[in-house]
Order: C-alpha cells, then structure tokens, then sequence
C-alpha cells in the first residue's frame, strides 16, 4: 500500500513538472559585455540544481577524505576493544573449565589490550571495572596454581584501582575481591587473615550470605565456637541452610560449645545464652545434663534443664526417638542419688501411666532402689531386666538385683542374677 501511494506521488510530481515546463516561456538574459547570453528558465533551474548536487556531492566527499585518519583510528581503538573483551570472555570460560594457565594469560592479555587503550587516549567509561575483574581473573588463576605472590600482586592491583572509585560498579567489585580473599586465606588455613579480609567490607555487604558462609568457617577453623554459633543462627533466618542441616549444624556447633565449658558457671552461662528452642532440643539438653554432672554441678539444676525434654517424652511417646529416651534415662540416672520428692513423684506417676514400658520401669526402680524402698524396687526391676532391649540398661538392672539379693542374704538369687548380667552382649 505504501509503495502504491508513494508510486503516485512521483506521477503527480511529473505531471506537475512537465505542465510547469512545458508552458514556460521565462528566459533570462545573462549580459557580459560585450556578449549577451539568452537561456531558457527550465534550463536555469536545471543548471542550479545540477550545481547544487556537485557542490554538496564535493563536499562530501572533501569531509570524507578529511575523515578518514579519524576513522582509522576510531577502527583500531574499536578493534582493540572487542580484542579486550574477548579475551575477558575468554579468561572468564577457562577459568570455569578448569584451565587456569589460559585462563591467567587471557586475563593479562585484556589488562594490556585496556592499557594500550588508555594509552592511546580512548579510555572506557567503565575502564576500572574492566580491569579490576581482569585482575580478579588473574588472581584467581594464580591461586589455583598456587601461585601465591602472583595472587597477591593481582589482588593489590585490584585494591589500588577500586580504592579511590566511589562509584557503585568499582566498589561491588572491590567487595567482591575482599570475599575471594578472605577465601583463599581459609584455603591458607588462616582464619585469622581470613576474619580480617572479611573485617574489612561494609555492614550491607559482611551480612551477605556468602559472607557469612566464609565468616561461619573461618570460626570453625579457628574454634571460635560461639562466633561460629552467631553466625549459623543469621544464616539460617536467611534461609541458607535446607532445616535439616540448620538444625544438624546448630545442634553441633551447640553440643561443642557446651563440651568446651570447663566450669559450672561458664556451662550455665552458654545454657543460658540459648534460644528457647535450642533449649527444648533433647540431644543439647540431655548432653548440657551430663555435662554438668561431670563438672559436678547442681543435680537439681540439671534436672530442671531435662524437665522439658522429660514432658515432651510423656506428651508425644513419638516425641522423642528410642535413643533419645535412653540417653534421658541415664542422665536421669545419674543424679538419682539426689532425687528430691517432686521428681521421684514424675517418674513414678509416669511409670504407673505406662505401666508396660520396660524404660520407665528401670528409672522407677533404680530410683526406688536410691530411696531404700528395697521391695518396690525388687519387683520393678525384675519386671524391667526381662523386657529391656538395650544392653546397658539390662545389665545394670540385674546387677542391681544382684545387689538386692545379696543385701537380703539370697545367695542363690545373687548368682543367678549376676550370672544373667555376665551373659548380656
């Protein structure tokens, strides 16, 4: 359609010139003594416009050949610049395919090709940033090779170029190197370097995740246990972490920090400094238990850190799993000898609601057996040692009835007893 109505345009524009044309009789006369020179208008106007269109058309061309050194030079700064980001591009593939010779040389050879840029006088506008991701490159490159001056020489070249660049591009770059920094000194085995290089980026950027990544290994490395702790608890709000192995890591790092108290008052003090859930986890509250118990701490104090593991046990029977049920029964155990009223009531109140639970009947009666009460203590034992499926608990339910037995002068109950408990795997 559009080549149709453009077709008539130029129909109309002819018809026009031919009728204009074809019926003027203009002349003008072009005296120059002592000639005289008679032309046609037609002829006049033709005569300009072909004068016109030399003229413009010599111009142009003038302006082209004056051009041409310009171009020339625009051409080979252009050709120097796709040669830089190619072997940008270039240092960036080897680099991910493990080739980190090529890569590195890739890496140079965009440093120079922007050197020879600004040395020609056509600097990019995002020259910094160019160069400082060369250099990152070829920082990298060396420490796989374990090129370690080589790393270092690169890296400074990447502080020195983004250090006085406040724009926004240069600095994320520069943040970017403190990371991989702050990486290769745990590759080092230096936490100490590695807190520092991480030390060193700003608030936003040291809450990232990759950051405190770096930050929860590095106090790993170097046993700082409870930064390492702190650490974990801000990645898994940022959901770095799938639940299983937040919970995992947490309960690890938890048990280690508890294991590493060497006193009752800095034990109480980590407990403390516990959230509410890690409280209620019965791995980290039985272990803070028996932690205590060690250090010869508060039985009291312990058993009031198991009361809710123990509540749990006896709300949800799945609440716990068979392991988790013995470790509370022998950490319940051991402060026994300490019992006060109110817990011999839970656990006999919880033996007597589960009255075929051959676990809580071992509790009963080792507890019955620390409050003298001999004949409770005979029959819930007894009842416990045939239906008990761990070893441990087995065996130490008969030698207590061994005990019992000899304490009543039964000799033949004794030995029988004790020979039951020898014959436990």
């Amino acid at each position: 359609m559009r080549a149709a109505l453009w077709f008539l345009a130029l129909f109309g524009i002819a018809a026009a010139v031919a009728l204009f044309a074809g019926n003027n009789q203009g002349t003008v006369t072009v005296f120059w003594p002592p000639y005289r020179l008679d032309l046609s208008l037609n002829m006049v106007l033709l005569l300009l416009f072909a004068g016109f269109t030399l003229l413009h058309l010599a111009l142009r061309g003038i302006a082209a050949l004056l051009e041409l050194p310009r171009q020339a030079s625009r051409w080979r700064n252009q050709q120097k610049e796709r040669a830089m980001h190619v072997a940008l591009l270039d240092a960036l593939a080897h680099q991910l395919a493990g080739r980190f010779i090529r890569a590195r040389k890739a890496a140079e050879l965009a440093i120079e090709q922007e050197e020879a840029l600004v040395g020609a006088g056509q600097p990019l506008p995002h020259a910094v940033q160019v160069r400082a991701l060369a250099h990152l490159l070829a920082a990298e490159s060396a420490q796989a090779l374990q090129d370690r001056p080589g790393r270092d020489g690169h890296l400074q070249q990447v502080l020195a170029q983004t250090a006085d660049n406040p724009s926004a591009p240069a600095q994320e770059v520069r943040e970017g190197a403190q990371m991989r920094a702050a990486r290769w000194a745990l590759d080092d085995n230096d936490h100490a370097a590695a807190l520092d290089w991480l030390a060193q980026l700003p608030q936003g950027a040291a809450r990232r995740t990759l950051a405190l990544r770096i930050r929860l290994k590095a106090s790993q490395q170097g046993l700082h246990t409870r930064e390492a702790l702190d650490t974990a608890r801000l990645l898994t709000k940022h959901r770095a972490f799938s639940p299983a192995a937040a919970q995992s890591l947490m309960r690890g790092l938890t048990a280690e920090l508890i294991q590493g108290s060497h006193d009752t008052a800095q034990l109480v003090g980590v407990w403390n400094a516990l959230e509410a859930a890690e409280r209620t986890d019965p791995d980290l509250a039985v272990h803070a238990a028996r932690r205590l118990a060690m250090l010869e701490g508060d039985d009291a104090l312990g058993r009031g850190w198991l009361l809710p593991v123990w509540e749990r046990m006896l709300g949800q029977r799945d609440g716990l799993s068979t392991a988790q049920q013995l470790r509370l029964v022998r950490a319940l155990e051991n402060g026994l000898e300490s019992i006060d009223a109110a817990w011999f009531a839970r656990i006999e109140s919880a033996q007597q609601q589960h009255p075929r639970d051959p676990v809580l009947q071992y509790l009963a009666g080792m507890a019955c057996l620390r409050r003298s009460l001999w004949g409770k203590a005979q029959a819930l034992l007894a009842r416990a040692a045939r239906d008990l499926t761990d070893p441990g608990l087995r065996r130490n339910a008969w030698q207590a009835l061994a005990g019992l037995a000899e304490e009543r002068g039964d000799a033949q109950a004794a030995a029988d007893a004790w020979r039951q408990a020898a014959q436990v795997a």
